[in-house]
């Protein structure tokens, strides 16, 4: 396996994360398509509990 079929990690100045370089094969850019063709389906229809269990915080918040 050569190396240049692997992830790099990077370090990044002045943060205490690091980051990876893409896979190779995999496209870097963000998913923006998919996200918008989600935001265009029809909402289903609501059941009677809906708006009380959106509105429901966990007990840890």
């Amino acid at each position: 396996m050569s190396d240049d079929a692997r992830q790099h990690v990077e370090r990044v100045a002045g943060s205490r994360r690091a980051r990876l370089t893409p896979a190779p094969g995999t496209d870097p850019s963000p998913d923006v398509a998919a996200k918008d063709a989600a935001a265009s389906v029809p909402a289903k229809e609501q059941g009677p509990n809906d708006a009380r269990l959106r509105q429901d915080v966990p007990p840890h918040y």
